[in-house]
């Protein structure tokens, strides 16, 4: 086979077919925009970034130790979801338990739809690939078929190769990026989830030591 059907579309005289070649220009430079986003992602998103088990260690032993304001430093400096947290949440010590707990939870959901917003573009990508592929697939079998007519319906297979070449090029371009990006998005997206909620529950075993306590000694009985 031709390798070049995949890059090109061409007329049955040997030249150029500019919409049909087009499109599959654009479908090869969106996958090579596909790679990019799923490589930005994946970095992006990785438990380092969300839950840095470094921080996580440093940060508890201070909180233990009662070291607050160094804590409060050592968060503020962290690059992780974790860190940043930590510091609102701790910020919040001084209005008691539930602010904090509150601070905490809505700090971990804005960072999480932060998160989620920049996988929006991939996901896009994965649903627009395949439409911009079967705008090919239409357009080229109408250019198949307008061969069919012209000729009287005696059209050499040469002839239609350009357009059913069109047709199936487009669809095959669309769905390598459509399967990938949407495969990544959700395995990304999920991912980020879980790690979200893992940290959410790590700064509140954090902050666990700052609920009031109960004195067991002391008896109701007269």
């Amino acid at each position: 086979m031709n390798g070049s059907i995949f890059f090109s579309s061409m007329n049955p005289d040997g030249s150029l077919e500019w919409i049909g070649s087009s499109m599959i220009w654009l479908l090869l430079v969106l996958s090579a925009v596909n790679v990019v986003l799923i490589v930005i992602a994946a970095t992006a998103n990785k438990r380092a970034a969300v839950v840095s088990s470094a921080e996580s260690d440093e940060l508890r032993a201070l909180l233990t130790a009662g070291r607050y304001r160094e804590a409060i430093e050592r968060a503020t400096r962290g690059t992780s979801d974790l860190s940043i947290v930590v510091a609102r949440t701790l910020d919040h010590a001084p209005r008691g338990v539930e602010a904090m707990t509150r601070a905490a939870e809505q700090t971990a959901d804005e960072l999480l739809s932060a998160r989620l917003r920049s996988l929006e573009t991939l996901n896009i990508l994965g649903q627009v690939a395949p439409m911009i592929g079967l705008f090919g697939t239409v357009y080229g079998m109408i250019v198949a078929f307008q061969t069919i007519a012209s000729t009287g319906g005696a059209a050499d297979p040469v002839m239609l190769a350009g357009g059913i070449g069109t047709a199936l090029v487009t669809t095959f371009w669309g769905l390598l990026i459509a399967i990938p990006a949407t495969s990544a998005y959700a395995t990304v997206r999920n991912r980020s989830i879980a790690l979200s909620d893992e940290m959410l529950a790590g700064v509140e075993e954090m902050i666990a030591p700052f609920q009031p306590k109960t004195d067991a000694s002391i008896s109701t009985k007269p």
